[in-house]
């Protein structure tokens, strides 16, 4: 059996951005939070969670790439008002809603251009 020392749980999960401040207020629209003021010289900003890894907005690194999947997703209960709620912010879609089976699934992004997807459970 094999065996280490790292857990296997993620405690953290870093977005790279460019603007903070734009960031902090496209996200708290997104997620429906209102951001609080970014911590280590304005560079983190963390977000808000109900459960699961954090997640926080990282201006350490604002010469980063943007390309390739996404790194994580968000959960939804209704699909349909996700959709209309991106909509409604203007936020770039990059998808249609795709069922695979086990989950619906959307794929956006965000101002910087990171890649990002919301999934809902299907029955």
């Amino acid at each position: 059996m094999l065996t280490s020392p790292i857990r296997r749980h993620v405690g953290q999960v870093f977005v790279p951005v460019r603007d903070m401040e734009r960031s902090a207020r496209w996200y708290g629209a997104l997620l429906g939070f209102e951001p609080d003021t970014a911590s280590h010289g304005g560079t983190v900003l963390d977000i808000p969670v109900e459960e699961g890894p954090r997640i926080a907005l990282d201006a350490n690194r604002t010469d980063f790439t943007a390309d390739g999947p996404p790194r994580f997703f968000f959960w939804t209960d209704d699909m349909a008002a996700t959709v209309e709620h991106l909509q409604r912010l203007g936020v770039h879609i990059t998808s249609d809603v795709e069922d695979i089976g086990s989950v619906l699934v959307v794929h956006l992004e965000d101002p910087d251009g990171n890649p990002l997807m919301v999934c809902q459970r299907t029955p």
